[in-house]
């Protein structure tokens, strides 16, 4: 354990938050909540590209929150983010959590073809070794991306978040059936479909090769004359839905919602998800929505409270699961 570290019994300062550039609102919105002020920091990028950090104030002996999702530009984001951990570590943080909304390249959580990396497991090698004691992140795309971590952290879900929004829509909602875009979402699906009190479908997909593009094959479970609530972790291109909706309309549903965590919305997802069916799309702002990706059908729930009630907690030394009654 390098020298920096502390055991989780030590005493810290108070909490000081800092925020890198990829999620302003975000972290403001955390800020508000906390009623703690962002601290002041220079983050510039040189005509090189090179990126440099600067603290207006000492962090020394203190409990330091650093809020930076990885949205794109992905690998921009990623660096600042390290070296924004590295800059409090040499001002002597007394511990640094990473408070990370969206984690870039959780897909790449385990080696299933020849000659392959583990970009997942690398991302948490870098952060750990970069200074920080601790991360907070909201629904990986794997639950075992967590063992990758050698340092403590917390997963959090924005399944409370969305699945009450949903039971608040419930009763406008003809026969609704949670449908998931793959078999290796049926556990989450499985939580919805328990707290709408419906039943629930799965869409057979399979990935077409090292590509981004997926086949929905066919639908397990009864959509026939069912509104129909599509969960998933992340849209990135919009592949997936587009064949999940091709799939269980073929086979009766009737109006289709959409829901996801993280609203990456990368490449043709914009043109797609605009010509799809679709009644409403709900994410949160673990992303930020850019105004060119802020469709009309498009619902962004926040997740700043929860966020920032986390930080408190793990400040505090107080109970994380409480929260969801675990």
């Amino acid at each position: 354990m390098r020298n920096h570290r502390r055991t989780e019994n030590s005493m810290y300062g108070g909490i000081k938050l800092f925020s890198g550039t990829s999620h302003p609102l975000l972290a403001a919105e955390i800020a508000a909540y906390l009623d703690v002020p962002l601290c002041g920091r220079d983050i510039v990028r040189f005509p090189n590209e090179n990126v440099f950090w600067r603290l207006h104030e000492s962090v020394r002996g203190q409990d330091v929150f650093l809020i930076q999702t990885m949205g794109s530009p992905v690998s921009e984001n990623i660096l600042e983010l390290l070296i924004g951990i590295d800059c409090l570590r040499r001002d002597s943080a007394a511990r640094i959590t990473v408070v990370i909304p969206y984690m870039a390249y959780a897909r790449s959580d385990k080696k299933d073809q020849p000659r392959v990396p583990i970009t997942a497991r690398l991302m948490a090698d870098l952060i750990e070794t970069a200074g920080a004691d601790r991360y907070i992140t909201v629904d990986l795309h794997a639950g075992q991306i967590q063992g990758f971590f050698s340092i403590p952290g917390d997963e959090l879900t924005a399944f409370h978040t969305l699945s009450d929004y949903f039971v608040s829509r419930r009763d406008e909602m003809i026969n609704p059936v949670i449908v998931t875009a793959d078999l290796g979402f049926a556990k989450r699906g499985r939580n919805f479909a328990a707290k709408l009190q419906c039943p629930m479908a799965f869409v057979e997909k399979r990935r077409i090769g090292n590509t981004a593009q997926s086949e929905a094959l066919t639908v397990i479970g009864d959509v026939d004359g069912c509104d129909v609530i599509i969960v998933d972790d992340e849209i990135s291109t919009g592949g997936s839905v587009q064949n999940t909706i091709e799939v269980v309309k073929s086979h009766g549903a009737r109006d289709i919602y959409v829901c996801c965590s993280h609203a990456v919305f990368a490449g043709p997802a914009i043109e797609r998800l605009r010509a799809l069916p679709i009644k409403e799309i709900v994410t949160t702002n673990t992303l930020p929505l850019s105004p060119e990706k802020a469709l009309p059908n498009v619902r962004v729930l926040s997740i700043g409270s929860l966020l920032g009630e986390v930080i408190r907690r793990v400040h505090e030394g107080r109970s994380v699961g409480e929260l969801f009654n675990e």
